[in-house]
């Protein structure tokens, strides 16, 4: 007697077998070294303001962004215009940005309730690379961006890991150190 249960776990088996591995081929990580990098961090404040018809109970309510200042650091070396820093990240920050008044919070209420204003930090990393004639410019972390701010002053070559489709940079060793 033939068991129709094996037979019909089998087939499904192979084609999810098949469709994983299509999807590890399609979906490529790449690994290469480079000696030529500049490691960037976008440091930004902005002001924002919470507005909701009821603010302690909005499941979904509207943020209006006010002023923003930034500050572009490169290789942890101290930009022009750096009013604070380094912070406990190795980042400067620029001036705060003006905190918005009363009446420009009135203004965009549309009969709503307006939150108290807030100052938001974000971080924002980014690499440039050149391999042979090839340039590219990939988001990162904090992790590869500290890695380029050790190896850049002697201009130590790195082993970068690419992420999923080569579309960021997920890991930078110095060459020689596993």
């Amino acid at each position: 007697m033939v068991d129709t249960k094996k037979i019909i776990r089998q087939p499904i088996f192979f084609l999810t077998a098949v469709a994983v591995l299509t999807m590890f081929t399609l979906t490529s990580c790449d690994s290469l070294t480079t000696n030529q990098y500049e490691a960037t961090a976008l440091t930004t404040y902005t002001w924002q303001v919470k507005y909701a018809d009821d603010l302690a109970n909005e499941q979904v309510p509207r943020f209006e962004t006010f002023a923003t200042t930034s500050l572009l650091n490169r290789n942890g070396l101290k930009p022009e215009g750096a009013v604070t820093g380094p912070d406990d990240k190795g980042l400067w920050w620029s001036s705060l940005p003006p905190r918005p008044s009363v009446d420009e919070i009135e203004q965009r209420k549309k009969s709503q309730e307006a939150g108290s204003p807030e100052l938001l930090k974000s971080v924002k990393y980014e690499l440039k690379y050149k391999v042979g004639e090839d340039q590219r410019k990939l988001p990162t972390n904090y992790q590869v961006y500290r890695e380029v701010v050790k190896a850049y002053p002697s201009q130590t070559s790195l082993q970068l890991t690419l992420g999923l489709d080569n579309n960021s940079v997920e890991k930078a060793e110095p060459v020689g150190s596993k």
